[in-house]
């Protein structure tokens, strides 16, 4: 079954592609589509997920979309919904991939200045997804998933994306930055959801 991701990520394609492929499910990005981002208004993962489903079954057919960020304890759990755009910076015209790695160490210093004097550095990662059938579907699946770790002093690690090279996993000894493919795709946030998503996929949609 094809799902429209509302998103544009490639990073997170591929790691949906994967974690979803048990259910015979093939996701294609909007934007391959010609479907334009929707935007996020609310305070909240559920809500920013339903809205980006909603906009992209309406263009596209059956859709999936992920709201996920970082919660940081200290913060009071931001950066939350704002997550990828934390750091209010001014980015240059051009690629899309370089103006979000630009983005994202913008948001990573931000964090560590603003957690500079904290002590308590708990914070974890957390995905929620959410899939429709159509977009007027009166019963969305969706899954959440939270990844609990605590925020190192600098960054570490040259993998993933966002603030993976900050979030340590202490179950692991590593950031999520060193940690290879395989391995943060078995454990990771979005892992948990996807997993919890596909249970929803296989006993309400009866696919796999």
């Amino acid at each position: 079954m094809r799902l429209v991701l509302a998103s544009n990520n490639a990073k997170k394609l591929a790691e949906l592609n994967v974690l979803l492929a048990p259910a015979g499910v093939e996701l294609v990005t909007q934007g391959s589509l010609g479907i334009a981002e929707a935007d996020e208004p609310h305070a909240s993962f559920v809500e920013n997920a339903l809205v980006k489903a909603r906009h992209a079954a309406a263009a596209g057919g059956a859709a999936i979309a992920d709201d996920s960020g970082l919660c940081v304890t200290a913060l009071g759990g931001a950066p939350g919904v704002i997550s990828a755009h934390y750091a209010n910076v001014e980015l240059p015209a051009g690629d899309r991939e370089a103006r979000r790695r630009l983005q994202d160490d913008a948001n990573n210093r931000l964090l560590l200045e603003r957690l500079a004097e904290a002590s308590d550095r708990r914070a974890h990662f957390i995905s929620t997804l959410i899939a429709l059938r159509a977009a007027d579907d009166p019963e969305p699946l969706i899954a959440v998933g939270r990844w609990h770790g605590e925020i190192v002093t600098e960054q570490r690690g040259s993998g993933g994306f966002g603030y993976d090279p900050l979030m340590f996993i202490p179950a692991l000894g590593k950031t999520v930055a060193e940690l290879p493919p395989e391995v943060k795709n078995a454990h990771s946030h979005r892992a948990i959801a996807a997993r919890s998503m596909l249970a929803l996929l296989r006993d309400v949609w009866h696919l796999g």
